[in-house]
């Protein structure tokens, strides 16, 4: 097979001063040398980089590629020091592959149709109403992560699962904790044990009285409590960050975007155009990680067996070869078929929930607010480090005119 025509010295762990949207330079630079890069890890792995549109969804779409946890052993950024990774604990289908990964997310798939979540937009829109009338009345100012994009995925999340609304507040903190890619190894661990702790013991107080939830649905399978608190963990998790991420970012692109504000704001019928565009410029959930079970041709390359390969989802999502103007913020783009929600067996079972909730939540938020502007300059938003899971803004102070 051919030299790999790029390499990457290491994976970049900020971006350019002034480009908050963009992924790193280094990593566009990458994309615009080769599809595919050689990667060196900390831990002297020679492991690959996949920054294109196509060769990414290739390999989420191939078997010979596994994401269990087990087989993470080389980090991009992070020397592990030999330190053996256990499997995935029950229930955290995420980091499993077949036939485990479908035990576990087969019983959900249907909790999680377009239909069913277009059934909840009406009470998407009263949790929405209910912030804004919140936000309103103390205002003329608020950070909006705080006041509007994490309680609204929050209290759905939470209400679907079943999780007790005074409950909220608790397990939130801790989620924040371990994937906000800021606090020590043992805080993020405290963090983790804390929320499986808590799912532990909502498991058994649904065991005792079932409600009318996700959770309590499924008890009547052959599921244990172990394996539903891993996948409360897992939906508890996914749908309360990516969204409440998109929410904040999204809004701090628009307001940087002023003539694309101004046309959702004008034309509402724009918002599922204006949400899939905004997942992909911004790609919030920015990079996966994959393991070679077998030797793989990709890109004219051959990936060896147990070789780890970092796809970065932010650059294929600005792949010039996919999508024109990638770098442009269109809402009105024609070229769709973005990462952001992955491919294949493990692409977003809550898509369909994010979705109904930012088309409820972005033209209600510009509409009850014309002149949402930010209360500081853009250069000082504070950002979620390059090392989170899932980018974003730590806060966004906004403010309008009363």
């Amino acid at each position: 097979m051919n030299e790999p025509l790029h390499s990457v010295t290491t994976m970049p762990t900020a971006r350019q001063p002034g480009c908050p949207f963009d992924p790193p330079k280094e990593l566009i630079q990458a994309r615009e040398q080769s599809p595919i890069s050689r990667l060196p890890f900390p831990d002297g792995h020679q492991g690959w980089l996949v920054t294109g549109y196509d060769l990414v969804r290739s390999v989420l779409a191939d078997s010979r590629f596994s994401s269990r946890k087990e087989l993470m052993s080389h980090h991009p950024t992070i020397d592990y020091g030999g330190f053996e990774v256990p499997p995935a604990p029950p229930g955290e289908f995420l980091l499993m592959d077949e036939p485990q990964h479908s035990r576990y997310r087969k019983p959900l798939v249907g909790k999680f149709t377009v239909r069913r979540m277009r059934l909840l937009t009406e009470r998407v829109e009263q949790v929405t109403a209910e912030h804004l009338d919140a936000m309103e009345k103390a205002g003329p100012s608020a950070d909006l992560v705080t006041a509007f994009a994490k309680p609204i995925p929050a209290i759905i999340i939470c209400e679907l699962l079943g999780v007790p609304y005074e409950d909220r507040g608790r397990f939130q903190d801790n989620i924040d904790k371990f994937l906000n890619g800021e606090v020590s190894d043992e805080d993020q661990f405290a963090a983790y044990t804390a929320t499986q702790q808590y799912l532990a013991e909502l498991v058994a107080a649904k065991r005792a009285n079932p409600t009318d939830d996700v959770l309590s649905d499924l008890l009547d399978s052959d599921l244990t409590d172990e394996e539903l608190k891993g996948m409360s963990l897992l939906l508890l998790s996914a749908g309360f960050d990516t969204t409440t991420n998109m929410l904040a970012l999204g809004t701090f692109a628009l307001l940087r975007n002023p003539a694309q504000l101004a046309a959702l704001r004008a034309d509402p019928m724009l918002a599922d155009k204006a949400v899939e565009e905004l997942m992909r410029y911004l790609s919030v959930a920015k990079q996966f990680q994959r393991v070679a079970l077998e030797d793989v041709e990709l890109g004219g390359q051959t990936i060896k067996a147990g070789t780890t390969v970092i796809l970065s989802y932010a650059t294929a999502n600005r792949d010039p070869e996919r999508f024109t103007d990638p770098h442009v913020l269109d809402l009105r783009r024609q070229d769709g078929g973005h990462l952001a929600f992955g491919h294949g067996i493990h692409q977003c079972l809550g898509q369909q929930l994010a979705r109904v909730e930012m088309r409820v939540a972005f033209p209600a938020l510009l509409n009850r607010f014309p002149t949402l502007r930010l209360a500081v300059p853009a250069d000082e938003v504070a950002l979620r480090p390059e090392t989170a899971d899932i980018y974003g803004v730590k806060s966004l102070p906004v403010t309008w005119d009363t």
